[in-house]
């Protein structure tokens, strides 16, 4: 029901389209993706894929939104995980599908039209790939930066933030632009890779996924006249 709602809010508001769902593995696997301003494409992908080929696929957020007051039952129904390395690797041994963004909230806030991704020297959701042996599937989502827009190019809030990490940059939009999602072909498990390659690797392919079928910069106008386009983007 709920996967229904989000699914169809996604094709009235967004004409919400999901492409590559093929690449994903039918056992466990580890999917990447560049974060927006707020995480709806990833919803509408969930969504989307639950209907379409009957797979859950939970996702690792960012500690701040567990403390957050009565949250608990929202990140219950949708499948959200704290992500300590260990229960992300347990669960992908027991063959769960599992999504996340390693840029987090700094990405998502100071990320901008340009999709520069933002992961710092994070490799930690590499280490799990490879301690569960799953291959990682890069995905993305075209013009997910023209819906929202945020203030993050304001240099006190970027120094504000790292000094309380919270998310307090304010963000404007709910533009109904066209959202497609393009899930990559799988990075699959080699016994012998680094935590440091993989990430390497997996930021590569991500990128490869933005300069692919994103234009840039982002142009909300151009996002918003999409809409129209009769012709679906190839995967």
């Amino acid at each position: 029901m709920l996967a229904t709602l989000w699914d169809g809010h996604g094709r009235i508001w967004h004409g919400y389209e999901l492409h590559g769902a093929d690449n994903i593995p039918e056992g466990p696997g580890l999917i990447v993706f560049y974060h927006g301003a707020t995480p709806a494409d990833y919803v509408y992908f969930m969504a989307r894929l639950l209907i379409q080929r009957k797979r859950y696929c939970h996702v690792v957020a960012d500690h701040f939104v567990f403390r957050l007051p009565g949250f608990k039952i929202l990140l219950d129904v949708h499948g959200v995980m704290h992500g300590p390395k260990e229960e992300c690797v347990s669960a992908l041994k027991k063959g769960y599908l599992i999504a996340i963004a390693p840029g987090g909230v700094r990405e998502a806030l100071f990320s901008d039209e340009m999709y520069t991704i933002i992961w710092g020297d994070r490799k930690g959701f590499a280490q799990v790939a490879i301690d569960a042996k799953v291959p990682i599937i890069p995905m993305f989502t075209q013009n997910v930066r023209e819906g929202i827009r945020t203030l993050g190019g304001i240099k006190i809030l970027r120094s504000l933030y790292e000094r309380i990490r919270l998310p307090i940059v304010p963000v404007y939009g709910g533009f109904p632009v066209k959202l497609r999602t393009f899930v990559g072909e799988p990075i699959p498990y080699e016994p012998n890779i680094t935590a440091e390659e993989l990430t390497a690797k997996t930021k590569a392919a991500l990128q490869a996924l933005i300069e692919k079928h994103q234009k840039i910069p982002g142009n909300i106008f151009r996002a918003l006249m999409e809409r129209f386009q009769t012709q679906k983007k190839e995967d």
